[in-house]
């Protein structure tokens, strides 16, 4: 039972919770000006958990047959045996069930807005059999992280600095065309779309820089929403550094450290604007 615990954690990257949690952390603590109490800050977590699970895994079911046929993902769980199709639904279903659950246990206009923000992560995962633009679609999806963590403490949307969600929808986007690049040749083939499959991926990885760039300036203007002292500037400045780095190992010719740009540097921006944000809130106006 634990291997197969861990398998099925394995299969949805569940370590790359790492992506979205903070923002969901950071639109909390933006919300009541400092860390939420402590129940609170534990169903956010939760949500947080169910929701990425859940989509994650409902991804790896509805690609499982493209998967296969793809030399760089035939090795996932699904694709190789390792993982029953029962088994990934129903980690899909209690994930999601969790979720709800921990939405209840917040407050009324975080259950309302609960079917909306899961549903378009569900729906992510089928928007690249039919446009290219499914980056953007990912975007949105973890843009509701910041949204929800504010209406699990504030219980409103009023006050929600919403430069903060345009600004993971870009960020999102730009590591996601990055991304997509290692498939571009199998997405041309399968019938699949991307930007890398529709562009080239000289022009994805053109089109990344601007949505990183527009992804920088949009955290700078919530820092200025949300009246954040200098901290709050000094991690952005740090997120601009990391930023320029992943596009300065990563190129269209070569490939070979997409991973650990993927993978590494982008958990550290999200940490990094998190705890910065933190910090700012912890120092008021010094």
């Amino acid at each position: 039972m634990l291997k197969k615990i861990a398998v099925l954690l394995e299969m949805v990257k569940f370590k790359l919770t790492v992506f979205a949690m903070p923002f969901a952390l950071m639109g909390a603590f933006l919300a009541g000006r400092g860390a939420p109490e402590g129940m609170v800050f534990l169903w956010v977590v939760l949500a947080m958990v169910g929701a990425r699970t859940s989509a994650m895994g409902f991804n790896r079911i509805v690609d499982r047959h493209f998967d296969s046929n793809n030399p760089r993902t035939a090795g996932r769980a699904i694709p190789a045996g390792e993982v029953r199709l029962i088994e990934a639904w129903g980690m899909v279903i209690v994930a999601g069930l969790l979720f709800f659950f921990a939405c209840y246990n917040l407050n009324e206009l975080t259950l309302k807005l609960a079917p909306l923000a899961l549903g378009l992560t569900l729906f992510y995962s089928l928007t690249k059999r039919f446009t290219s633009l499914c980056h953007l679609v990912l975007g949105v999806a973890l843009a509701f992280s910041p949204l929800g963590g504010w209406v699990a403490v504030a219980g409103s949307l009023s006050g929600f600095p919403w430069v903060l969600s345009a600004a993971v929808l870009f960020w999102v986007a730009g590591f996601d065309t990055i991304y997509a690049c290692l498939d571009a040749d199998f997405d041309l083939g399968a019938g699949l779309h991307s930007l890398p499959s529709r562009l080239g991926r000289e022009n994805a990885f053109r089109l990344a820089v601007g949505f990183h760039l527009l992804a920088f300036l949009l955290f700078v203007l919530t820092g200025i929403q949300a009246s954040l002292n200098l901290w709050y500037y000094l991690g952005v400045a740090f997120t601009a550094v990391v930023l320029f780095y992943q596009h300065l190992v990563v190129n269209p010719r070569d490939l070979s450290r997409i991973q650990g740009s993927f993978f590494s540097l982008n958990g550290v921006i999200s940490l990094t604007l998190f705890a910065a944000t933190w910090l700012a809130l912890l120092t008021g106006n010094d």
